[in-house]
């Protein structure tokens, strides 16, 4: 196969595909953002909605990229464009693995989605042109693998790119080979079944005419620029907000009262009791001011003193006849 093989006619309906995904992608970050600087209350990272949310929109990505090798390389594989744009993905999978070491060196993004991407288009090109009944397979196989193979050797960074680990290692981002180039696999074979019949003329003949599937298309076309560009510009808007305003101070109260409440529920207290508890909780913290007490792990003796005291004084609120004078 050679670079002269002409690709198939660009369809419109994928680049606004890849621009809901983009817009999706920055809207999760801008979330994302605003929770670790705690603008907002919600845990982006954890609370499992918001898991659901980020591997919905990952999902889509990494789909879109097995659509867009059959696309540009199923006649055959153009080599000089797919290493122009393989070269730009590295060289962006590297600049926010370094931006990110910095910023966050416990959790750096050692293996995200463009990472993911450039080995994905790799593997990838396998596909484009086998019997699809191999792709098919490769793909249940890629898939279904993990929920049936797991060892804590993959929960060592070095290892856990490839997927199986027990415990995943502190990462921002993370997109493992399995299951996830199963999904690309999934994007080949939809992409190579759908050529193969009537839809794609139909597919092919949709184009973007009002302003809102233009803007779409646009995106799409530039989406991986857009990726590239658009956390640092976020960042650069919420982190000098973040330190003037400083939200955590007006998130500590939240903050205090999620985490108190967490760990009275998990002590066989009713919830109804432990909200009682944690709210005479919050304004003992708030009357003497123990915040940084609290924050620092660093308390003296009258702070000691204020702390028992006031465990003492709502625990009396929840199990008055425990604590009164016998």
């Amino acid at each position: 196969m050679t670079d002269t093989a002409s690709p198939r006619p660009r369809f419109a309906i994928v680049d606004i595909a890849r621009g809901i995904a983009i817009i999706a992608m920055i809207a999760y970050h801008l979330c994302w953002d605003l929770s670790y600087f705690r603008f907002i209350a919600a845990d982006v990272g954890y609370d499992p909605q918001w898991v659901l949310i980020a591997r919905s929109i990952l999902a889509v990505f990494v789909f879109l990229v097995g659509v867009g090798l059959v696309l540009g390389h199923g006649r055959g594989i153009r080599w000089a464009s797919f290493w122009r744009r393989w070269i730009f993905v590295v060289l962006g999978a590297l600049a926010i693995t370094l931006a990110t070491y910095f910023a966050f060196p416990e959790s750096f993004v050692y293996f995200g989605v463009l990472h993911a991407i450039a080995l994905f288009s790799l593997m990838g090109l396998a596909f484009v042109r086998t019997p699809i009944w191999l792709a098919i397979i490769a793909a249940v196989v890629i898939i279904a693998l993990p929920f049936f193979l797991s060892d804590a050797l993959f929960n060592e960074k070095i290892w856990s790119w490839i997927g199986f680990w027990q415990i995943p290692p502190p990462a921002n981002d993370l997109v493992p080979v399995f299951p996830w180039f199963g999904v690309t696999l999934l994007g080949i074979i939809a992409t190579r079944l759908v050529l193969a019949s009537s839809l794609s003329t139909r597919l092919s003949a949709i184009a973007p005419t009002g302003r809102l599937p233009r803007l779409l298309a646009f995106l799409g076309r530039w989406s991986l620029l857009i990726y590239l560009l658009h956390q640092p510009i976020l960042l650069g808007i919420i982190y000098p907000a973040a330190q003037i305003m400083q939200p955590q101070i007006a998130m500590r109260g939240h903050d205090f009262l999620a985490s108190c409440q967490s760990s009275c529920t998990e002590g066989g207290t009713s919830a109804e009791m432990c909200t009682t508890y944690c709210q005479c909780g919050l304004e003992g913290v708030e009357r003497n001011d123990l915040w940084d007490a609290i924050y620092s792990g660093l308390v003296n003796a009258d702070q000691q003193a204020q702390l028992d005291a006031q465990n003492r004084q709502c625990s009396a609120l929840i199990y008055p006849d425990l604590t009164a004078p016998q």
